[in-house]
């Protein structure tokens, strides 16, 4: 299972569907770009930069680095995904879950309106 941003901050703020992204976390991965984002979310709730790396350190196990073959894809996806308003981060998200064939867990309806050859699971 690949998580998206969305799941992480569902965990992180206890929002609805946190308890359905805390049944896969074992698991899950979570690219570097979206790993970014979540820091960028939570320093923007004003969290000091050591209490942004302190939270974020849970989850660093499931953190991964893209290749260039996953980078290229989250580029390339920006035509098949433009009309759905998808970030870089979304799109780095969906092409590590496409090039490693798992399911991507989010709380993005727009996400399940994508044509991928991946599954799209939502958290609410």
């Amino acid at each position: 299972m690949v998580f998206d941003t969305s799941v992480v901050m569902a965990i992180l703020n206890q929002e609805p569907g946190q308890d359905i992204g805390r049944q896969h976390l074992g698991g899950a991965l979570l690219s570097v770009v979206n790993y970014a984002e979540i820091a960028t979310n939570l320093s923007r709730q004003s969290l000091p930069g050591a209490a942004v790396k302190k939270i974020l350190t849970s989850f660093d196990r499931n953190v991964v680095l893209l290749d260039k073959a996953t980078a290229l894809l989250a580029g390339t996806l920006v035509a098949d995904t433009k009309q759905y308003g998808l970030s870089l981060g979304d799109r780095a998200c969906l092409a590590l879950a496409v090039n490693r064939n798992l399911p991507v867990l989010t709380s993005d309806k727009a996400w399940a309106e994508v044509e991928l050859p991946i599954e799209v699971r939502l958290i609410r």
